[in-house]
């Protein structure tokens, strides 16, 4: 009886030892997922992972699937194989999600898989600010222990072309009104996804200046404002007081002056609105002498200082210059306030972590143009939703600085942000940057000068200057030039200038400008302007020939620019009839002296013709004045 019992425990744990063991470790399975992330028109995003599990040991089963979720919000949960609701759990701790999906049946025998589904609703992946869907996916964790990973993400083709995306997708294809980017493990694992679909954002603006006079004589003064680049198109709906002028100066700032009376003191206000494009728009070429002008060493860019030129030495590329900057630098929050003190290259590499983003930008441009590549700072308006690096505060003005780089290649200067890519922890600054950055004045040349809208401030108490927002295109976006001539004469009998004035009366402004001017319907002269700013004029002097009586000088001169012409006439007339007086007067000069010289004129003859001439206007004169009233008949 005892054996009997005996045996029948030896053969019970024998018959346990080969029975399946239920098992809710995920690392005794391989896992492959799949996940979608379509954004629908109104973007809320339907997530859907596609879970597969592979069974690794023959004496092992899985009765359930932990998914977790960090940073992620979860609507509309759902679960489901073939068809079939799964039952699930979901509990939320803090920032972290976590999902227990349970199977009906449970996958039994090494190299046995099963297949299921867990969707849900999110609405916080995309976001549309101004013109542009923007798409923020969070990155994978890398602690996962997945076999294979892949991510797809799926756009409406209504949300416009692809504005910026990072990281690069390893696939994407456009099928009906879908287009479809493919992501796989590694490039997720790192920073996440972020996406901006749009052709453009456009921002309004209002920046306000400050000026002062403080001398006992007039006095001229200029500010910045901001221009045109290769990313973006200025539109100014008013600026009050106009300015005398505005020009383009070497590196493309556009140039405001103003001329103060004696102590006078003028606050100016800009309004518009800017276009910020996607891609690299055709634009004016800077020319040699700026590129090289672009390569030079400043008080912030020591681009002799021995370890600059190692590690410029070392990197060689804008990419990888980028890389170390992000990398090496560390942004620190503390120093963002007005008026900090700016360290340069050299002080950031040895502070690294010190660094705000003109840190960053210097170390940039220092290595790129150690490294023979021209760079250059910006300085203006970058939007973020990160309070601590808001580009502007309650009061004072704080914008953001960020450089660019001279790709020889694409024959354009080329914006980065090595600083976003330091507080995003790598998001890809450098490959396209995000249709946010708003470009106030170009350092090229000086490293300081000209100064930012904000920074004209008067007084211990400065208010706030700089007030940028989402905005619309406005109505009215193009500039028709308005034309002034004037023919002004010197003396007679000589040639005539004629004087003309070109001006651009707004919004925005006039490139590759040709006015010619026609002599009766023929050209005589023209000229090339670049860039004529909003509120810029230009001067052009011509010289109208003389020709006596007028045979070469035209009867009308047109001065045409784009679709605008003015017709003035000119003094061909009154040189004709100059012309024949001085024929005149020179044929009686001629007569009177050949009659004297063969003594046909006696001059006392003449004498006494006068005489007798006079004496008889004379006593007309009295008999006029004795009896001015006639007798009556």
């Amino acid at each position: 009886m005892r054996l009997s019992k005996l045996a029948i425990l030896i053969l019970s744990c024998l018959f346990l030892l080969f029975l399946p063991t239920r098992v809710f470790a995920q690392e005794e399975f391989l896992t492959d997922i799949s996940v979608e992330y379509r954004i629908q028109e109104n973007g809320t995003a339907i997530v859907t992972h596609q879970i597969t599990l592979e069974n690794v040991f023959s004496n092992l089963y899985a009765t359930s699937y932990g998914l977790v979720l960090n940073n992620i919000k979860t609507q509309d949960l759902k679960a489901y194989k073939d068809g079939q609701s799964l039952r699930f759990e979901k509990k939320e701790e803090g920032e972290v999600t976590k999902i227990t999906v349970f199977f009906a049946e449970p996958v039994v025998g090494k190299g046995k898989t099963q297949t299921f589904n867990v969707s849900f609703s999110n609405p916080n992946f995309a976001t549309r600010t101004g013109e542009v869907w923007e798409i923020s996916i969070p990155r994978l964790s890398n602690d996962n222990t997945f076999r294979s990973y892949t991510l797809t993400l799926a756009i409406p083709a209504s949300f416009g072309n692809e504005a910026y995306i990072s990281p690069k997708a390893i696939d994407s294809r456009k099928e009906g009104n879908w287009l479809y980017y493919i992501f796989n493990k590694e490039s997720v694992e790192k920073t996440g996804i972020t996406a901006g679909f749009g052709s453009f954002q456009v921002f309004s603006f209002t920046l306000k200046y400050h000026l002062e006079n403080p001398l006992n004589k007039k006095s001229s003064t200029e500010i910045a404002l901001p221009p045109d680049t290769a990313l973006q198109k200025v539109y100014y709906q008013e600026i009050s007081p106009q300015p005398a002028n505005v020009y383009a100066d070497e590196d493309g700032n556009w140039i405001a002056s103003y001329l103060l009376e004696p102590r006078q003191r003028v606050d100016i206000e800009a309004k518009g609105a800017v276009q910020i494009f996607a891609t690299v728009r055709p634009f004016a070429k800077p020319s040699p002498s700026t590129l090289e002008e672009n390569l030079r060493e400043s008080t912030y860019w020591q681009t002799s200082n021995t370890q600059i030129k190692e590690i410029a030495r070392r990197l060689q590329t804008a990419r990888e210059i980028y890389n170390f900057v992000y990398q090496n630098l560390k942004y620190d929050y503390e120093r963002v306030a007005p008026n900090v003190d700016r360290m340069g290259a050299v002080e950031a590499l040895n502070s690294p972590d010190k660094a705000i983003c003109m840190e960053f930008t210097d170390l940039f441009i220092a290595l790129a143009r150690a490294a023979g590549i021209p760079a250059r700072e910006i300085n203006g308006y970058a939007y973020t939703e990160n309070p601590k690096i808001q580009p502007l505060s309650l009061v004072a003005d704080v914008l953001h600085s960020w450089p660019e780089y001279w790709n020889a290649e694409a024959k354009s200067w080329i914006p980065v942000d090595p600083t976003w890519a330091s507080t995003t922890g790598g998001v890809d600054f450098f490959s396209k940057l995000d249709l946010r950055h708003f470009t106030f004045v170009i350092h090229g040349k000086d490293p300081v000068k000209p100064y930012a809208p904000g920074s004209y401030k008067l007084g211990a108490n400065p208010q706030k200057d700089v007030f940028v927002s989402f905005g619309q295109l406005p109505e009215e976006r193009n500039s028709q030039p308005e034309i002034k001539a004037e023919i002004v004469r010197s003396f007679p009998f000589s040639s005539s200038k004629l004087s003309i004035e070109i001006k651009n009366p707004g919004p925005v402004a006039l490139y590759d400008l040709a006015p010619q001017v026609y002599f009766d319907n023929k050209v005589n002269s023209k000229e090339s302007i670049d860039v004529l700013p909003p509120y810029s004029s230009i001067n052009l002097t011509v010289l109208v020939p003389y020709s006596f009586l007028g045979r070469s000088t035209p009867n009308t001169i047109t001065i045409s620019a784009l679709d605008k012409s003015l017709a003035i006439p000119t003094f061909k007339n009154q040189v004709i009839i100059y012309d024949l007086l001085a024929i005149f007067l020179i044929l009686s000069i001629v007569i009177f002296s050949l009659l004297i010289r063969f003594k046909k004129l006696n001059f006392n003859i003449i004498d006494v013709y006068l005489n007798k001439l006079i004496t008889k206007l004379k006593n007309v004169k009295k008999t006029s004045n004795s009896d001015p009233t006639p007798p009556n008949k």
